[in-house]
């Protein structure tokens, strides 16, 4: 097994990227927009993974415990960044979600640490760590931000993102299918507002980000896609079915009984489940919304996808939504 990494054949304008969960829905998207911008991409990859083949045409590699520093060390004082995208959302509990939120955040600090270059680190967070108490999950996001604020000796940034969705994506897009279809079953209360961002956006962020990082040194930036407010069920339910539709309300006595026998089950086939009650918690929340503001200002970037055409990339025009 080779302990450097295998750089890309590409004619690369900086340094490879160092990127960890390059396999994940962000991942994906986060390689192919620095290769296209000509940007080296190096994934880091757990030896045990069985992904190891899923990178992009020009992507290399390095397989790499993240607590293996020495290993990691060569790969890290040649990279221009690190970014930090690995992450686990399935979980009974706080250990679930560990590993990848706060022990593999504390081991790649650490790492970079340990060779006292300055190179800068982008940890992909989730706005969700803006409020710990809500769910372990929540609590994993955050406690990950604060290995980075709390130990890090080298230039950082944190994003923020609210919910993501573009091709890939698992969670949003079972909803948005619904509600292009015309029916809609919002899990929040009534008046609840959320901010979106499309992949592709969250990735154009990333490489802002790259380049103009200096003037996010230490900072956390929250991105949406640049729809002031958020939105309500309604301008989702209409932007994906213009023509009309049906809203489905859930209880809330619906919804947390499903989280508790979900969790249950769980517990009874041993597997990492994703509805729990703190994913009722979250999802029960009046609002989820942030703003692209200082980001903007700090890099230049802008999103270019709203829900519209986010919506149109995945399903086609409006006119063909029901056959």
């Amino acid at each position: 097994m080779e302990s450097r990494a295998k750089l890309p054949d590409l004619k690369v304008t900086v340094k490879p990227v160092l990127l960890t969960g390059a396999t994940g829905f962000i991942g994906q998207h986060l390689q192919k927009t620095l290769l296209a911008d000509q940007t080296g991409v190096v994934a880091i990859i757990r030896p045990t993974s069985s992904h190891k083949d899923a990178l992009q045409p020009g992507a290399g590699s390095l397989l790499a415990r993240l607590d293996d520093s020495e290993k990691l060390a060569p790969a890290l004082t040649e990279a221009s960044a690190v970014i930090y995208c690995a992450g686990s959302v399935r979980g009974r509990c706080l250990d679930d979600f560990a590993p990848a939120n706060i022990d593999g955040v504390r081991s790649m600090v650490n790492a970079m640490n340990e060779t006292g270059a300055q190179t800068p680190l982008l940890l992909i967070s989730s706005l969700a760590a803006s409020r710990p108490h809500v769910s372990d999950y929540a609590n994993s996001k955050y406690l990950g931000e604060q290995e980075v604020i709390g130990h890090a000796r080298f230039p950082w940034s944190i994003f923020r993102p609210p919910a993501v969705y573009g091709p890939g994506d698992k969670e949003m897009l079972p909803i948005l299918k619904l509600a292009r279809k015309g029916t809609i079953a919002p899990p929040g209360p009534v008046n609840q507002r959320l901010s979106l961002i499309h992949v592709s956006d969250v990735a154009t962020a990333a490489l802002a980000w790259l380049k103009s990082w200096k003037s996010c040194d230490k900072k956390i930036f929250t991105l949406d896609d640049g729809h002031s407010g958020g939105y309500d069920w309604h301008e989702i339910a209409i932007t994906a079915s213009p023509a009309g539709y049906r809203r489905i309300n859930i209880p809330h006595w619906l919804l947390a009984s499903a989280g508790a026998i979900s969790l249950v089950v769980s517990h009874v086939f041993r597997f990492s489940p994703i509805f729990t009650p703190g994913k009722v918690r979250e999802l029960t929340q009046t609002d989820w919304v942030c703003h692209n503001t200082e980001l903007s200002e700090a890099t230049g970037w802008a999103p270019e996808i709203d829900l519209e055409q986010g919506i149109e990339d995945l399903f086609g025009p409006a006119a063909e939504q029901q056959e």
